[in-house]
């Protein structure tokens, strides 16, 4: 796909001044970095068809959201009139903006490569994505046909010149573009097009009348309808379809009949959805809940930071476009990748069972823990021993049926709980509102500030009150992130406490995608902590008072700090000493210059970060002992880890909190050490499986490059089989964990039923051992009745005792 004549490129950064750290990189760029492992997944040979079609869409919709959140925060930094300077590289907003621009028109073609390639590989399996110059005639005329019948409806069609009013256009939503002449206006050529003619064909007038003015641009919108399905199945052999916006180019002729259509195009904008949802709450005198709906009404109208189109637009298009939404030629982009990819998430429901089974990943269910009896009370058992669920590879559903016992127990006196993110449709809230409902005390802290979940825990707040739970919504200037839970019992023995504790949020949907971890537990000392958090929470109270716990603001970063100078200290006198961060980003200042001290005293600190990596490792002088790592697989790697000392006698903590300025310092977090010995050594078998990985992981190289430890290992193997994948084996391995805990269990009760069977007398000796009752019958040998006798016999006896009443 050609580019238009002048290359969006972002203006040159200027020079920043004081120099930086140069073992610390930008978050916005190393975001985007992570992003392209992403996109890698949707390019690799090894990644079923089907599943690499996933990745595309990851790569586009957290490109999507990275654009409406951290493009549209800096957007709103660089209006500031004090610069604020990024303390890692120096830059100003200005500057990053700029750099990201850049970044991205570089990974655009990427994305343009690996899908273009990956739809000729789908049409070889039968599966065929078709744009509009690749149909047959009958496919053509089945289209259009059904445009017509079906969408026409639907639209809603309009006219923008310099007489009309230039519409609002939605954020994210797809536009058609159409370029209209009117047909009584004279032209200089004639331009034969049909509907899906490439809008850039007007460049050929262009050429003749030079300075084509935005003011002389005549254009027809019509938004692509909610209401319709993208996918439009085409007639033929194979599975074969064309997108919606693709369908209505081609009667862009019937909607604008009274003018000459010259081309069209297919448009999306993206919109600041930087929004600050404590503004204002005072001064409105309403409720938080209400503040928060109002709050949301804004996102959509905020400004626009990118304007997509998937071809070209002509030169007078792109400056009227651009003039209206306010942006520089840098912020559009080109692309022949369809511009939302949202559809693929319906598409495998209409491809055959067979071919959709053999391009996709083989199925897995999360299995239940084989420590945890499936046919005994949660609740007996976390009052017995610890519990430690493995997500997904282990199911949510035992932390599902213990708030389910909880809300039926007579004992369970109440549930308090935080909420971030919850599933929409969620088993664990209906769970804690049936508690509710049957008169249990349940507290829920909702954060109703988690972006892009507001609306769904704005919904669910209001069922929660509605059944009688007491909802509070927690801290004004600190986002509630942690993730506990305290069922309260009273018992004969007095009262008891279950505590649970997670990595991830309480949500099914999610549990069965991330990997993340949850402690669920009876002893006393959590439960103090998790009790006093509560209540500190409600009274909107920080305190570094917790024995056990470690809760931000005030205790993780001071933790984790403290761990690392004892860490020093031993490497200083020659003892054993290391660090692990397991962490979806770190990006905290004041910790990567901590890790840079520790790495030099020598001690050994590698950190898999998933996603976003400020720290540069191998940099002379500052890293040379810090080693980097990200895995971007099948599963979204989500759990946070802390570990300190060699692995063999690794201090353990789990956590809610990446390492994150934001984490540490701005909201509600907790980590916890792990004291249970056994669940501890599950942990650290669970980093060691993780870091043998040489399909997924990726090593962070002091060029700021990631490499795939696997095209090394590739090298000197015979097999491509040989290079390990650790979450495939996480899969398998709970797999045969679970047949085997099943096996276990039928051969710990075989010998049981043995032992009744040969206890069991046979039938015939328990028929000789009836006592012989005496018959009034003669001893001559009688027929049975038959059913006829039998109905005449019962028939003769009702009417005998009626006829007595």
């Amino acid at each position: 796909m050609s580019q238009q004549e002048k290359p969006n490129v972002a203006p040159e950064p200027e020079d920043t001044g004081p120099a930086s750290p140069c073992y610390m990189q930008n978050r916005e760029l190393s975001w985007l970095d992570f992003n392209e492992r992403v996109l890698d997944q949707g390019a690799d040979p090894t990644v079923p068809l089907l599943e690499r079609l996933n990745f595309i869409s990851i790569f586009w919709s957290n490109l999507q959201e990275f654009f409406m959140v951290r493009v549209g925060s800096l957007t709103d930094l660089s209006l500031l009139k004090k610069p604020v300077i990024d303390v890692r590289t120096g830059m100003t907003p200005p500057e990053q903006i700029a750099a990201i621009h850049t970044r991205c028109h570089a990974l655009y073609p990427l994305q343009e490569s690996a899908f273009q390639k990956l739809r000729s590989e789908l049409a070889s399996e039968g599966i065929n994505h078709v744009y509009p110059d690749e149909l047959t005639e009958e496919q053509r005329a089945f289209v259009i046909d059904y445009t017509r019948k079906a969408i026409s409806p639907l639209l809603s069609p309009q006219i923008v010149n310099a007489m009309h009013p230039f519409p609002h256009l939605e954020n994210g939503a797809l536009y058609i573009i159409v370029q209209l002449k009117d047909k009584n206006a004279e032209t200089e050529s004639a331009i034969k097009t049909d509907g899906a003619a490439d809008l850039d064909a007007s460049t050929k007038i262009g050429k003749k009348k030079k300075g084509a003015r935005a003011k002389d641009v005549t254009l027809g919108i019509i938004p692509l309808p909610h209401l319709a399905k993208r996918i439009i199945p085409l007639p033929g052999n194979d599975f074969s379809f064309l997108l919606l916006e693709h369908a209505l180019e081609l009667i862009a002729h019937d909607i604008f009949s009274m003018y000459r259509v010259i081309g069209t195009n297919i448009i999306c904008v993206t919109r600041n959805a930087d929004l600050d949802a404590d503004e204002g709450v005072d001064e409105s005198g309403e409720s938080y809940r209400e503040h928060m709906k109002r709050i949301l009404k804004k996102r959509g109208r905020l400004a626009p930071v990118r304007l997509e189109s998937f071809k070209p637009l002509s030169g007078g298009t792109l400056k009227f476009l651009a003039k209206r939404l306010g942006l520089k030629p840098y912020q559009t982009y080109i692309t022949s990748v369809p511009l939302d990819l949202s559809y693929t998430h319906q598409l495998p429901d209409l491809i055959p069972e067979k071919l959709k089974k053999d391009l996709s990943y083989a199925p897995f269910a999360p299995q239940w823990p084989c420590d945890v009896e499936k046919n005994r009370p949660i609740i007996e058992q976390v009052m017995e021993h610890d519990i430690l669920l493995e997500y997904p590879y282990q199911s949510i559903d035992p932390f599902v049926q213990l708030l389910r016992e909880a809300s039926r127990d007579p004992k369970v006196v109440s549930i308090k709980i935080t909420l971030y993110r919850l599933a929409s449709r969620s088993h664990i809230a209906e769970a804690l509102i049936d508690a509710a409902e049957a008169g249990k005390e349940v507290t829920a802290l909702f954060e109703l500030r988690a972006r892009f979940d507001e609306s769904n825990n704005i919904m669910w707040s209001q069922r929660f009150e509605e059944a009688g739970a007491k909802v509070i919504y927690g801290f004004r200037d600190y986002k509630v992130h942690c993730k506990v839970c305290c069922i309260t019992l009273q018992t004969d023995q007095g009262i008891r406490h279950i505590t649970q504790l997670g990595t991830g949020n309480y949500n099914e949907k999610t549990a069965r995608l991330y990997t993340d971890l949850a402690f669920i537990t009876s002893d006393p000392a959590y439960a103090d902590d998790a009790l006093e958090l509560f209540r500190n929470m409600g009274l909107e109270s920080l305190s570094d008072a917790y024995p056990i716990l470690c809760v931000a603001p005030l205790q993780i970063k001071q933790t984790i700090m403290q761990r690392i100078d004892e860490q020093m200290e031993l490497a200083s006198i020659g003892k054993p000493s290391g660090i692990f961060f397991k962490t979806n980003a770190i990006t905290d200042y004041d910790v990567i210059e901590k890790i840079s001290q520790a790495s030099q005293a020598g001690v050994p600190i590698t950190i898999m970060a998933r996603g976003i990596s400020c720290i540069v490792p191998g940099i002379s002088g500052f890293t040379e002992n810090v080693r980097v790592v990200s895995i971007v697989g099948r599963l979204l790697e989500h759990s946070r880890i802390y570990g300190f000392g060699p692995q063999e006698n690794m201090a353990i903590y789990l956590s809610s909190a990446d390492l994150m300025t934001r984490n540490l310092d701005k909201r509600i977090e907790v980590a916890w050490p792990v004291t249970n010995d056994e669940l501890r050594k599950r942990i650290i078998d669970y980093i060691s499986v993780s870091l043998s990985d040489t399909a997924k992981l990726r090593e962070l190289k002091p060029d700021g490059s990631y490499t795939a430890l696997g095209a090394q290992a590739a090298c000197g193997e015979a097999k491509k089989g040989a290079l390990f994948d650790s979450q495939e084996y996480l899969i398998e391995r709970a797999l045969q964990q679970s047949q085997q805990a099943a096996q276990n269990t039928i051969d710990k009760e075989a010998p049981k039923k043995k032992l009744l069977l040969l206890r069991k007398p046979s039938l015939e000796k328990m028929k000789q051992a009836l006592p012989k009752i005496p018959s009034k019958s003669t001893s001559k040998t009688t027929k049975p009745a038959s059913s006829k006798e039998k109905a005449k016999r019962l028939l003769g006896s009702i009417r005998k005792r009626f006829s007595k009443k």
